[in-house]
Formats: structure tokens, C-alpha cells, sequence
């Protein structure tokens, strides 16, 4: 099982990685770009790779052994990218890269509880250590909040009627695996009206997810301070995998143009080519935007 980075050319180009250079990968997951980025800035290039989610980790570590000292692996949550610079003696960076995107050891491992294909205990936790489960929001969650998730992180029109859905199955017995909350989304909404193109069950799986790891919070915050640490002329550059964080992500370059501390690089984003997204469907709702400091 090894995840396929998403759009490795085009990270790689506009990260402009070389030699000599320090490089930031804030959501390391198994180290596909990782070590593409190690490959490219030989000898002596040096990657800081930072993952909260153990699986992850110890599947990066085995694919990154061979760079020896050129990598260090920290685990922790990137909104800490400053203190865990600080605690490496790193002042700044040439480029730092985030990609949003869940990895193929989350998808694909039902005990995780990401995925709506497989039957496992709804977990849904990027970060282990963390004591709430997704199945703990699904049935203590008031039916106001059920909704509100819903409709904001997963951008669900049906979400009251889904949240209705939910409080009255759980009132009978909990809501405990993947299985049972897609046959409850199932249910709440009619069948005329079911997306044809995605699982109905896509956008309130991507909320819960969203809420349960403070996906867009951790993204605000990291985006609030992250640029501080690049050198003159280094670069961002951001995946993103819906519009909500493409939303963020647009806004606070924005913001920084605007106070002109960075250059926006790609006024649209970039997405995959064509044969990208055939052969690597997961891509297919990517968006890259890159910013350099000025």
C-alpha cells in the first residue's frame, strides 16, 4: 500500500527545489513528496517533515531511511511548525509544503474509520492521541450542531434532514461503524435526489472529519504565522482538496499580498493534467496555489 503523491511535478516545480536548501513538509503522511524533494536537493538538501498521524510516520520513516541526517521527522501538528523549527535550530526555510489531502494508510484501512467503503468502528482521528472519536460526535452531537457541521464543513444540503436521521437512529441503538452511518445518510435522502457523480455519504463523512480534527481551525492557524519562517524568495505551496480550504488558503494569500509581504504565484490554481486524474482518481479535486516571500 503505497500512497501516490498528488501532483509531484508540479509541487516540485514551483517549490523550486535545489540543492543546499531547507525545506518544511507540514503534512509528511507516507513521504511520496518528501522524497521526491530529497531526490531533487542532493547532496546536501535538508527536509523537516512534521505528521501528527503515527501510521503515517512510521511508513515515512521506512521510505526516507536511505536520506539518512538529510531528513528529521517530528510528530507533531503543523500549526506547531514554528516552535518545532525553533526546538531544530532552523531560523528559515526555502520553501514549506502542505497538502490537505487524506493519505491511501487512512483510506485504506477500515479500522481507521476515514472511509465509507469499508466496514469499521467510526474513528475518523488523524491524530491518535487525541481521546474523541468521530463516533462520538455522531451520538452526543445536539441535532442544532449535527446540522450546522453538516451544512458548513461538508456542504451538505440535506444536512437537516441527514441530522434528523441520525438523532432518531441513535435514540434506538448507537451509531458505531462506517456501515451504519452511510445507511442512515442513505436513508434521509429521497432517492431522486442522490448525487449521481459521489457517494451520498461523501460530504457528511468530510464534515465530521473536518470537525473532529479541526481541519480548517489548524489550517487558519498555520497559515496566521507559517510564512514568517521563509527566507526572501522562498516558497508555500498548498494542496488543497475542497473549496472550503481552497477558500482559506486564496484568502489569506490575499491578505499577505496585500501587506505585501508575499507575491501570489498562481492567481488560479493549478489542478492535475487530465492523465493525472485517470490514473490517480484521488487527485482529481486537487487544487495547488504557491505564494513566495518578498
Amino acid at each position: 500500500m503505497t500512497h501516490i503523491p498528488v501532483m509531484v511535478d508540479e509541487v516540485m516545480s514551483y517549490l523550486q527545489c535545489s540543492s543546499g536548501k531547507i525545506y518544511v513538509d507540514g503534512t509528511l503522511g507516507g513521504g511520496g513528496h518528501a522524497e521526491e524533494i530529497l531526490k531533487r536537493t542532493g547532496p546536501d538538501g535538508i527536509l523537516i517533515g512534521i505528521e501528527w498521524d503515527e501510521e503515517a510516520l512510521q511508513e515515512a520513516r521506512k521510505r526516507l531511511e536511505p536520506y539518512g541526517e538529510r531528513v528529521r521527522i517530528i510528530r507533531e501538528n503543523f500549526i506547531y511548525l514554528l516552535e518545532v523549527l525553533k526546538k531544530e535550530k532552523i531560523e528559515e526555510v526555502d520553501g514549506i509544503l502542505l497538502d490537505l489531502g487524506l493519505s491511501s494508510i487512512q483510506l485504506e484501512k477500515g479500522e481507521r474509520g476515514f472511509s465509507f467503503q469499508m466496514e469499521g468502528p467510526l474513528d475518523m482521528r488523524m491524530d491518535q492521541r487525541v481521546q474523541t472519536t468521530a463516533a462520538d460526535l455522531i451520538n452526543h452531537l445536539s441535532f442544532p450542531e449535527l446540522e450546522r457541521i453538516l451544512r458548513e464543513y461538508g456542504e451538505e444540503s440535506w444536512a437537516r434532514s441527514i441530522a434528523k436521521a441520525i438523532v432518531r437512529e441513535r435514540e434506538k441503538q448507537p451509531i458505531r461503524t462506517t456501515q451504519a452511518l452511510r445507511k442512515v445518510v442513505f436513508q434521509a435522502i429521497p432517492k431522486r435526489f442522490r448525487p449521481k457523480r459521489i457517494d451520498p455519504a461523501t460530504k457528511t463523512f468530510q464534515a465530521i472529519r473536518i470537525k473532529l480534527n479541526d481541519e480548517l481551525e489548524n489550517l487558519r492557524k498555520v497559515l496566521e504565522s507559517g510564512w514568517q519562517v521563509l527566507k526572501r524568495g522562498g516558497r508555500i505551496v498548498i494542496l488543497s482538496f475542497h473549496s472550503l480550504e481552497d477558500r482559506i488558503v486564496k484568502e489569506a494569500f490575499r491578505k499577505w499580498e496585500k501587506e505585501g509581504v508575499i507575491k501570489v504565484i498562481t492567481p488560479k490554481p493549478i489542478i492535475p493534467t487530465r492523465e493525472e486524474q485517470r490514473e490517480n482518481p484521488r487527485s482529481r479535486s486537487a487544487k495547488l496555489r504557491c505564494a513566495e516571500r518578498v
